[in-house]
């Protein structure tokens, strides 16, 4: 199928699943591409292969939590390359927009991300974490489905490590991480899905929350679906 195809070439996460699961994973990007709209911006269109990148990505991040599609964010916008914001008057790679309900990326950073594996760095997955982080907070149908009591704990953690970075102390996390919780969140899990070993051995225990906050543990990949 064309679809399997494309994701074994753009998604690692998806290569080294079971086959079970990856036919869960197929059902899951199949039901993102359908529910969201795909813009281009500055090209002539949206391939079939962009949306199954962007969807997998998403999936891949909440492939352990009950059918969670990032619903309030209705429109994927996508760019061929870094783009001028003229809210800001600066280059982005991507950004999600709680407003207009928008996550925007561009193509070439996106397909980077994922060709460097393990440097940590990989703007789907960042963007994708900031949705998350959002979704989370937004009254509709897939408000509160991250648990409350871990969140705290995971927050005093977060808050630990920023404290670290700003200090500059050693740290697995770059600079940007210290910027704010929404930032540390989306480095958090680049590093969680592109260098799960080394964040284990760094923080054992920052490790264990983000397994349980996702509900699934990219070591193993081992899912509770």
């Amino acid at each position: 199928q064309e679809q399997v195809r494309k994701l074994k070439k753009y998604s690692p996460y998806f290569r080294k699943l079971k086959l079970q699961h990856q036919k869960e994973f197929l059902k899951r990007v199949s039901h993102f591409i359908s529910v969201k709209k795909f813009v281009s911006r500055g090209m002539k269109e949206v391939t079939e292969e962009m949306k199954v990148v962007v969807a997998a990505q998403c999936v891949q991040l909440t492939f352990g939590l009950p059918r969670i599609y990032l619903s309030h964010f209705e429109m994927i916008l996508i760019y061929p390359d870094n783009y001028y914001s003229t809210i800001n008057n600066q280059y982005h790679k991507g950004e999600v927009n709680p407003r207009f309900g928008i996550i925007v990326l561009s193509w070439k950073n996106l397909v980077q991300g994922i060709a460097n594996e393990d440097d940590g760095i990989n703007l789907g997955i960042h963007e994708l974490a900031h949705a998350i982080h959002l979704e989370n907070r937004i009254s509709n149908q897939e408000y509160g489905f991250i648990d409350s009591k871990l969140w705290k704990k995971y927050y005093d953690l977060a808050e630990y490590e920023m404290f670290k970075i700003k200090e500059g102390d050693t740290s697995l996390f770059r600079s940007a991480a210290a910027i704010d919780h929404h930032e540390f969140f989306a480095v958090l899990l680049e590093n969680f899905f592109e260098r799960p070993k080394a964040l284990k051995e760094y923080s054992p225990n920052l490790y264990k929350k983000t397994t349980l906050l996702l509900k699934q543990d990219p070591i193993k990949l081992l899912w509770q679906i």
